[in-house]
């Protein structure tokens, strides 16, 4: 097979697991919701008929779908995405096959910085904008971004960078989790599930904001694409190219951060998809050009992050687990994978 007809195929695959595991979750559930029915509610919904006038089970169906499932659905797809991107950034920053948000304590960092946020406001009886939990997001995300780059110019191990990385997410998790202790105690368990990382909860204006985020910054990285891909091939390459080096670090930074920040901010922190997924995406299209990358590790993302969740509302429904809990069962043993294969290779 030619290299042409590899990436149209790996495309045509990621499309369609992307729009069956879309169905999937909206269908499947505490209440199984036949297609024909979730048809004919988004015609409804297209048609600006009310869902509440129709009758019975339908109507039932119809606030299930559009209030609560299909949102979710929709999170799932752009955080997951969001997440993936994020990750492959990161690995492309550090020339490590391991980096994520995960793993550096990025997003413990962001959730540290968005729980303080929406403690004190609970404690004030004030509703947090998603737009301030955004920005709070992203300042914990540059704070541990700037910490773990100071260490990199430290440590020349990328190893003890990733160990020095987990340290930093142990610490600002600990710090949450005495933020936490002073919630009221009806504040508690909302704070809680969301520290664990779940889809739940996300409504529609929630889905703009975060398409919005995080469809600018998935564009900027796209438009990055042939900078991306002289830095792969090293510093010294990418500035014989002409390629301002510390500028276009500062913008990976940025990026990655803002990325992250977004799925933080909206889903808690969620664990293993920035370093699974991309190593997944490479080895289906058999590239690491970045101008496939960028939007197969969207997509990839975005695949991973529907059947995790499906499969975290489904498994023992009624109860719901965490969404950090089924991506690293899924995740886990592609990184140790990795590992096992850049040991062979030295």
């Amino acid at each position: 097979m030619s290299k042409g007809k590899r990436y149209g195929a790996a495309f045509v695959i990621l499309l369609v697991l992307v729009a069956v595991f879309l169905v999937l979750n909206i269908c499947i559930g505490s209440v199984n919701i036949p297609l024909a029915d979730i048809v004919d509610i988004i015609k409804s919904a297209v048609g600006n008929s009310a869902a509440a006038n129709i009758a019975g089970d339908s109507s039932t169906y119809a606030d299930i779908v559009l209030d609560i499932r299909a949102p979710r659905a929709l999170a799932a797809v752009i955080l997951g995405g969001a997440l993936a991107l994020s990750g492959y950034l990161l690995q492309t920053f550090f020339h490590n096959p391991i980096a994520s948000p995960f793993t550096l304590g990025i997003s413990s960092g962001a959730k540290l910085v968005v729980a303080m946020v929406m403690v004190v406001a609970l404690g004030y009886s004030r509703q947090v904008s998603s737009w301030l939990l955004i920005l709070a997001a992203f300042a914990g995300a540059m704070v541990c971004m700037g910490f773990v780059i100071l260490m990199s110019r430290v440590i020349n191990q990328m190893s003890m960078l990733i160990v020095s990385g987990v340290m930093i997410g142990y610490i600002c998790s600990a710090v949450t989790d005495f933020v936490v202790t002073f919630a009221d105690d009806s504040d508690i368990v909302n704070l809680h599930n969301w520290s664990l990382g779940s889809f739940s909860g996300i409504s529609w204006d929630n889905v703009a904001i975060m398409a919005s985020v995080v469809g600018v910054a998935t564009l900027c990285v796209f438009l990055l694409s042939k900078p991306i891909s002289a830095y792969q091939m090293g510093e010294a390459y990418a500035q014989n190219m002409g390629l301002n080096v510390q500028l276009f670090r500062i913008v990976l930074v940025i990026l990655s951060s803002v990325l992250a920040a977004a799925v933080t901010a909206f889903a808690g922190p969620v664990s293993f998809v920035g370093i699974a997924v991309p190593h997944l995406v490479k080895s289906l299209f058999g590239t690491a050009q970045p101008l496939l990358m960028v939007p197969a590790c969207f997509l990839g993302g975005a695949t991973f992050c529907l059947l995790c969740d499906l499969l975290a509302r489904t498994m023992f429904a009624p109860t719901e687990l965490s969404i950090s809990t089924v991506t690293a069962m899924l995740g886990a043993p592609v990184v140790i994978y990795v590992m096992i294969r850049r040991q062979k290779e030295k």
